[in-house]
């Protein structure tokens, strides 16, 4: 074989060799750049799996204190109810008994009332028997003289006075029964209002006029 056939052989042998490590490079170089894209890839989802699962971690976390607060607010619920029961059965029961000693109070008032009159009218009757009869005409020309008609005689109110009380620029009567001086037993009675069989007429500077069922108008003297 010539020398110069061998080397053309040997150079061909070298190509074919040159382009198959080539080749071989390429497919590898390929592989590699295959994989070096997954793993980023799977390193994106890694990363977003990473915040996902911290994303997760915080709600948890919110979560818990939330629960945490909301059994709080459960259990102060529960204590407030508690206090709060016995509280209200009392009031009610403080409501219940101001309500029936008003009830009372009225009843005296009205007794109180009626009893004056009851006075009044028997003085009158007493005071009508024990005037004399009136002497017979001396003609008929004689005009019978008029009787004078008896002074009527104050009633006593079935409450006492206290005195006057201003309330945003209106004045009113300060009224308690006989037998208190409490205060939630006074009363503010206004022109027109009415205790009992008393009803509130004029107040005056120094007086308040009442007006009596069945009786002229009672004049009480303030103190």
């Amino acid at each position: 074989m010539k020398a110069s056939t061998f080397q053309t052989l040997i150079i061909g042998l070298l190509c074919l060799a040159i382009a198959g490590l080539s080749g071989g490079l390429y497919n590898q170089y390929q592989r590699t750049a295959e994989l070096h894209s997954t793993n980023t890839q799977y390193r994106q989802t890694l990363d977003t799996l990473q915040r996902d699962s911290s994303t997760l971690k915080d709600a948890q976390e919110k979560l818990r204190y939330a629960m945490k607060d909301l059994k709080q607010m459960v259990d102060s619920g529960e204590q407030q109810v508690n206090t709060l029961d016995p509280m209200l059965g009392q009031w009610a029961q403080e409501i219940q008994e101001l309500r029936d000693g008003l009830t009372a109070r009225a009843t005296q008032a009205d007794l109180a009332a009626l009893r004056a009159r009851l006075e009044q009218v028997e003085q009158q009757l007493l005071e009508h028997k024990t005037q004399p009869s009136p002497p017979p005409p001396t003609s008929s020309t004689t005009k019978p003289k008029q009787k004078a008609r008896p002074k009527p005689i104050p009633l006593s109110p079935p409450f006492s006075v206290l005195g006057v009380e201003s309330r945003g620029g209106e004045r009113f009567l300060a009224v308690a029964p006989h037998d208190s001086r409490a205060l939630m037993d006074v009363r503010l009675l206004h022109s027109g209002e009415q205790l009992g069989a008393w009803r509130l007429k004029v107040l005056e500077p120094n007086s308040a006029i009442f007006a009596v069922a069945a009786q002229p108008d009672q004049t009480v003297h303030l103190p």
